[in-house]
């Protein structure tokens, strides 16, 4: 059984920025008829699932009935989002039963104008934190602590001590501010690209051994940053997913990641894989 599902409920997004893909696909929400085939198919390998691959979830005017489809369906739910909407949908969010994990990318201040102030954008951040930690929902702050903008990072991080003012215990992946409450930190890398770099084939992936990717159009790729579905195994909607992954392709591109001999074009490209080269 694959860890993490996926899912991408929409590819919009309500901000730009510049660390992501992006994408050329046609603008597309997922209909919630689509989100249960999708969900009900990828139940038997993931028991965690995720609202994006990439969009801003909480855009979709169906949320509420895709957290009670996934809790029916038994799913621990993460939302990965920029945070701008979060006073809009807090409710929803922490009314869903469904709801596991969410992670607040910080990182997106640095390089958009989002209509309020770095102390407001903050404050409903961490409001939002407390909130959820009272509900016993996981709330990760994120930021690029190597490649982002350092300025920046120092602003927030004095707020950030300020309004979280317990003695931080720091982990292999940054801070447990409190109980529930997380500060992670990341580094900016290049997403996977035809035109990019040919990393080599000695790195491997998590990709179909942990993890499993649905576009919004059905598109099953290997993992959360095939942003294009260049590697389009198959359609969720229209094949049962156990189907779907034992294909000559997906059984062949699994076994390159346990053997750290990757072959896929796209793959050699990744250059979040590419860290991990020997």
């Amino acid at each position: 059984m694959a860890k993490k599902a996926y899912l991408e409920i929409t590819n919009l997004c309500n901000l730009s920025c510049s660390f992501c893909h992006g994408t050329e696909r046609q603008p597309r929400f997922i209909s919630t008829e689509e989100f249960k085939i999708a969900a009900r198919r990828l139940r038997p390998f993931a028991e965690y699932l995720y609202f994006h691959l990439l969009g801003e979830p909480l855009l979709h005017p169906d949320l509420s009935e895709f957290f009670a489809i996934s809790q029916e369906l038994g799913f621990k739910v993460n939302i990965t989002t920029n945070g701008t909407l979060l006073s809009e949908k807090s409710k929803l969010l922490l009314d869903s039963k469904a709801l596991h994990k969410v992670s607040i990318s910080l990182h997106c201040y640095e390089v958009n104008s989002i209509g309020m102030t770095l102390d407001d954008y903050l404050a409903m951040c961490f409001e939002f934190c407390r909130k959820a930690q009272k509900r016993g929902v996981v709330a990760v702050m994120r930021l690029w602590n190597k490649g982002g903008a350092d300025a920046m990072n120092t602003q927030i991080l004095e707020k950030m001590h300020a309004y979280f003012s317990t003695e931080w215990k720091e982990l292999y992946s940054g801070f447990k501010l409190e109980e529930y409450i997380f500060l992670e930190w990341g580094q900016l890398f290049d997403w996977p690209d035809m035109n990019a770099e040919d990393f080599g084939s000695n790195h491997s992936c998590y990709g179909l051994r942990d993890q499993v990717g649905v576009l919004c159009d059905g598109t099953v790729v290997p993992c959360c940053l095939d942003a294009e579905g260049d590697i389009a195994l198959g359609n969720i909607f229209e094949s049962d997913l156990a189907d779907i992954l034992s294909s000559p392709c997906a059984e062949s591109l699994k076994k390159s990641f346990q053997t750290r001999n990757v072959t896929e074009p796209l793959c050699r490209r990744c250059g979040y894989a590419a860290r991990f080269r020997k």
